[in-house]
């Protein structure tokens, strides 16, 4: 807990040391299988890291809150007054903090003083393993057990989604934010993101390690093309329910959507919409597969999810594929796939425990090779979600 001293000596330096000072943890995620299936009514199956943001807060009696991110000492302490904030796209990590002290008053639950508070992150930069979401739900924790607000941890999962989609601009669906608020150790989360409804699965990897590797890059375009992706599915759904009694894609199965597509006008929005229904259905064959133990089938669903999400989706790009690619090759590797929104960011791979040094050696030395770049990696250990420590 070496970072949590450092901030609570953060904090006492910039906010003086007397009063109740409380500490947070709030962790990233990786999805194991799911991808851009959240805001489409379909499966996800992340689950939560022991990466993410720690913060050390104090409440105060005014209405100002006053922030300090140690990751980026640059910006200063930032301050505002919580009776005056205002929805904004800047996608700076303090507006994720605004996003939801105003989306939670906007449902209800009254924030009835400011705060003061230092974080501070142990996650790469950049790697798509949603600090967005994990500074949201810090941000969530903080206020409802500061403020003592009667609200569960799925409650502050939908203020995290809610508060990117509507003061932040992103329409992201809700698996960022249940995985990390509601993470569980050794096990992933099998959630239905039509219902909420959501099961602890263990992950029993016995000789096996989940690697993830960052690419270490991460293209402008992310955002905009994320919000065109849901645009185009939702295209795709309005198609097809002049045709069928559907809510969502997720409620398709392969052999229904196939029957059907030819409803959707658009060639690109048909090709999300594949995506989406495929993709779902992977995900729930998978989570089966893991259940019975057949890791091998799991990871070429894996594999499977890679190739829908480069060529359906559009949402891999070269660095990302080349990971993949080079990861596909190696003995010991059981799946391999991008992980999160996409345009960069991580992979996550499945390897028997005894080729991780070769994996890591031989996509190190390939990727540079074919990139230039050098990637990272890091066991992926699966935690509790977000809390106060």
């Amino acid at each position: 807990m070496a970072l949590i001293d450092e901030l609570l000596k953060e904090f006492k330096e910039k906010f003086g040391d007397e009063g109740d000072i409380r500490c947070y943890f709030a962790p990233g995620r990786v999805n194991l299988i799911g991808e851009h299936t959240d805001y489409n009514g379909g499966h996800v199956f992340p689950c939560a890291l022991s990466m993410g943001n720690y913060a050390v807060a104090r409440k105060r009696d005014d209405k100002i809150v006053r922030w300090f991110n140690a990751t980026y000492p640059n910006d200063g302490v930032q301050e505002a007054d919580i009776t005056k904030l205002a929805p904004n796209d800047n996608g700076i990590w303090y507006d994720y903090q605004q996003g939801v002290i105003w989306e939670f008053e906007k449902h209800g639950y009254h924030v009835p003083s400011g705060y003061d508070m230092v974080m501070a992150s142990d996650m790469p930069a950049g790697s798509g393993l949603s600090a967005s979401a994990s500074i949201e739900e810090v941000a969530a924790v903080i206020l409802r057990d500061l403020f003592e607000i009667d609200m569960t941890m799925v409650d502050c999962a939908k203020m995290g989604q809610l508060s990117e989609n509507e003061y932040n601009g992103m329409n992201c669906g809700i698996m960022d934010q249940f995985a990390s608020a509601m993470g569980k150790k050794d096990c992933a989360i099998f959630l239905d993101t039509a219902t909420l409804k959501y099961d602890y699965v263990p992950l029993n990897l016995k000789n096996e390690k989940i690697v993830i590797t960052n690419s270490k890059v991460k293209h402008s375009l992310a955002g905009s093309a994320y919000n065109d992706r849901r645009r185009e599915s939702e295209t795709a759904l309005s198609d097809l329910q002049k045709v069928v009694d559907i809510q969502t894609l997720g409620d398709l199965d392969e052999a229904t959507f196939d029957k059907y597509a030819d409803a959707i006008a658009d060639d690109t929005c048909r090709k999300r919409a594949h995506h989406a229904v495929y993709e779902n259905q992977r995900t729930i064959k998978a989570v089966d597969a893991l259940k019975k133990g057949d890791l091998e089938a799991f990871g070429k669903l894996m594999n499977e999810s890679h190739v829908s999400l480069r060529d359906d989706y559009e949402v891999s790009c070269k660095e990302l594929d080349i990971l993949a690619a080079e990861a596909w090759k190696i003995p010991g590797v059981i799946g391999s796939r991008m992980t999160g929104g996409g345009f960069g960011g991580c992979t996550v791979s499945i390897v028997k425990e005894d080729a991780v040094e070769n994996f890591k050696e031989t996509i190190a030395k390939n990727y540079k090779e074919q990139t230039g770049l050098d990637c990272e990696f890091y066991i992926a250990d699966a935690s509790e979600g977000a809390r106060r420590l």
